[in-house]
C-alpha cells in the first residue's frame, strides 16, 4: 500500500466519523499543525513522509485492542 492511500483512507474515515461531512484540506492541515500544501502533497503522493509508513507498519504488528490503547496513549501525549 502506498502512503498516499493511507492518508486518503484516514481522511475518509474521519469524514465518515462525522456522518459524511467533508473535511477540507485546510481544516485537516490546521488540526494536524502542518501546512495545507504539505498535507495536500501527502494525500496526492507527491511527498512521502518516511515516518508515516514506519508508524503504520508498527501499528500493523499490534492486535486491534493494543492499537486502540497505543493511539489513545499517543493522543494523550499530544494534549500536554
Amino acid at each position: 500500500m502506498k502512503i498516499d492511500d493511507v492518508f486518503n483512507i484516514l481522511h475518509n474515515s474521519l469524514e465518515s466519523q462525522k456522518n459524511g461531512k467533508k473535511i477540507s484540506l485546510k481544516e485537516m492541515s490546521l488540526s494536524l499543525g502542518i501546512s495545507m500544501r504539505t498535507y495536500q502533497d501527502w494525500k496526492l503522493g507527491r511527498a512521502k513522509p518516511q515516518a508515516a509508513s514506519v508508524v503504520m507498519k508498527m501499528l500493523g504488528k499490534l492486535d486491534d485492542d493494543e492499537v486502540i490503547r497505543t493511539v489513545r496513549k499517543i493522543n494523550r501525549l499530544e494534549d500536554h
